[in-house]
């Protein structure tokens, strides 16, 4: 099924409008792993009030209304069991349940995450710009976070070239964070897409940007951080690829200037360049990794 059931999609709407913690997703997020049925689930959870209605049938009615009313709007609602669901993010511990999206979504999409801070230097924006522009030259997608800095550097270099662009932000898909890149969201998701675990009108808060940056490594190849200061959010998304196992490319003035950085080096997989050009040379490394593998289980077979 390309878009799951319906039904079983809205029940999930259903059950997240009901959830109120992190923890609480993270469990409905196994049980639907494990092939649960989302209406089971709303049905646990939602006792009849009288014989002449049906709780779960009114939550599901109401649900499917808001996800038509989305859907009216240009948003896409995708499920964690839903076809259209990124694979890549599929795979990884803390996997959104939902996901709204603006755009072409593919579901297999081989992009590399290029992130840094709001605030950077020349250098770094100069650094962020080529990155993006050698990885449309491979054909890769542009992942960032539509943020101020190194972010915004990358998703208009990734345009600039012809390429494709993701972005995964800290807001709902109906905000724009920082106000100013409101066209450049518009850019995105008419030469990529736009993609958002929260709630279409969700403002932008400290927990938000977290989950952001993991759901950004889930769905990316490997991350390329570009310049980030010693608070930088961007070393959660750094450690959430280590957690993950995913690529780390650190490029140098992050291991000059930050202890988590220089901490970070040390951890698997993660590696330092010194320019753009080096660091390249280390994508291309790890896109070969694949063809590795397949070459030595062809030679052991």
């Amino acid at each position: 099924m390309s878009r799951w059931d319906d039904r079983e999609r809205a029940a999930m709407v259903a059950l997240l409008r009901r959830t109120a913690t992190e923890k609480g997703e993270r469990e409905l997020v196994q049980q639907l792993a494990e092939e649960a049925s989302a209406v089971a689930l709303l049905r646990e959870r939602l006792a009849p009030v009288d014989l002449f209605s049906d709780p779960v049938d009114e939550a599901i009615a109401q649900a499917a209304e808001e996800i038509a009313s989305w859907e009216q709007s240009g948003i896409q609602v995708i499920a964690l069991r839903d076809d259209r669901y990124p694979h890549r993010l599929r795979d990884v511990f803390d996997r959104p349940p939902l996901l709204f999206a603006r755009g072409t979504v593919l579901d297999e999409d081989n992009g590399v995450a290029v992130v840094g801070s709001r605030v950077v230097s020349s250098e770094g924006r100069s650094t962020a710009a080529e990155l993006a522009t050698r990885l449309v030259e491979r054909g890769l997608s542009v992942v960032s976070g539509l943020a101020a800095g190194v972010d915004t550097a990358a998703h208009r270099a990734a345009l600039t070239a012809g390429g494709r662009t993701v972005a995964v932000i800290g807001t709902g898909i109906c905000k724009h964070f920082p106000p100013e890149n409101r066209d450049l969201h518009r850019e995105v998701a008419e030469q990529g897409a736009v993609f958002s675990q929260f709630w279409p009108d969700r403002g932008p808060d400290k927990t938000t940007f977290p989950l952001r940056n993991g759901t950004m490594s889930g769905y990316s190849l490997a991350t390329i951080i570009v310049e980030a200061s010693e608070r930088s959010g961007t070393r959660i998304q750094a450690r959430k690829a280590v957690e993950h196992g995913r690529p780390v490319i650190l490029m140098q003035s992050v291991i000059d200037r930050t202890q988590w950085g220089r901490v970070t080096a040390g951890k698997p997989d993660v590696h330092v360049a010194r320019s753009a050009r080096e660091a390249m040379v280390i994508v291309d490394a790890l896109l070969d990794r694949p063809k590795q593998l397949e070459s030595l289980l062809t030679r052991i077979g």
